[in-house]
């Protein structure tokens, strides 16, 4: 018997994650984790989480979170929505705006998860090269029902100038999704874009700069319109009762988690300097990661392979443009220690 199943998703590449190797021997800087911990306040309300609330249906829209992420952002809650990852509202996104197989459009190379999507979607995906230094040149007109636009971009680390990003919503003859995972490691945001223009969302997430990846949290913000669409769209509960309530605290200390990114982004500029020194060149950086190319006598994917065998886990994407560097995610002063004797190692 042949099952059913689409030839869209049939014939797609799906998205392939940062390996999560099970062993705590090991040095894991492929998956743009943070290296600290979340708030103390997390864990204290973690142990307060009563049977009560494990055996009711979670409030629909969270909406204690979505009022103290709309304070936050100078919003109002009708112009927030609550997701189960922010990788929920990009699979939203390309349910919801323009009619089913229409267009989206991304920059590249840029998150990987973009195309999997419009192939789920079966959308007609654009493709919007960035230069060779990895800049990019905004054309006259984004003519696209989405347009996904990471900011800072991955994997590259680089942050589009703000003033660019504006004209981008002016351009666009759709939605505007600036996906920013990584706003907190970064100089600026484009969340003052919300009210000024009506086809602008912003995507955020607990999993980076609140250090919350395994709890799955994340949101959007954008126009009450927009918000309302995609509330229609999303499933009845999904972010659950546990999520909402560390969220929530972890908002709330926002001194925590600045002081968690100021450490990273100290550590960042350190590690550049060290990679500069080994004779890698590294994009200037407004995450919590680099993304640097190797010396000019050296192979990416060699070095890849032999820290990997090493217990020492990077990211490597294969292609012309990505081939020759390695995204290297930002930890700890000693774990940058560690990594950088290993890396010695290999290039002595």
């Amino acid at each position: 018997m042949e099952l059913p199943v689409r030839k869209a998703v049939r014939t797609m590449h799906a998205y392939v994650p940062g390996a999560q190797p099970e062993s705590t021997d090991l040095l894991k800087l492929n998956t743009n984790e943070n290296p600290y911990p979340p708030s103390p306040k997390v864990m204290e309300a973690l142990g307060r989480i009563s049977t009560e609330a494990l055996r009711r249906y979670p409030p629909p829209t969270a909406a204690r979170l979505q009022a103290q992420i709309a304070e936050l952002h100078d919003l109002n809650a009708d112009q927030v929505i609550l997701l189960n990852g922010s990788d929920e509202g990009l699979a939203l996104c390309t349910r919801c705006f323009g009619e089913f197989r229409e267009r989206v459009g991304f920059l590249d190379p840029s998150y990987s998860l973009y195309p999997v999507l419009g192939d789920i979607a079966e959308s007609s995906m654009i493709r919007f090269p960035l230069n060779e230094d990895f800049s990019w040149t905004l054309p006259d007109t984004l003519d696209v029902e989405l347009f996904c636009l990471t900011r800072p971009n991955a994997p590259s680390s680089i942050s589009l100038p703000l003033d660019e990003v504006r004209e981008a919503a002016r351009r666009c003859t759709g939605v505007l999704l600036v996906d920013e995972a990584y706003a907190d490691f970064a100089e600026d945001n484009a969340v003052s874009l919300v009210n000024e223009f009506p086809n602008v969302l912003v995507s955020r997430t607990f999993s980076k700069s609140y250090s919350l990846a395994g709890l799955r949290m994340g949101y959007l913000l954008g126009s009450a319109p927009l918000i309302d669409a995609l509330h229609r769209i999303k499933d009845s509960y999904n972010t659950d009762a546990i999520a909402q309530q560390l969220a929530s605290e972890a908002l709330a200390d926002q001194e925590w988690m600045r002081g968690n990114a100021e450490k990273v982004k100290r550590t960042r500029r350190q590690l550049t300097q060290d990679l500069q020194a080994r004779g890698f060149q590294v994009l200037p950086s407004q995450t919590n990661f680099l993304f640097a190319q190797v010396p000019a006598s050296r192979d990416a994917r060699q070095i890849f392979e032999a820290l990997s065998a090493k217990q020492v886990y990077l990211r490597y994407f294969p292609g012309e443009r990505t081939g020759n560097y390695l995204r290297i995610t930002v930890g700890t002063d000693e774990e940058m220690q560690r990594f950088l004797q290993r890396l010695d190692e290999l290039l002595s």
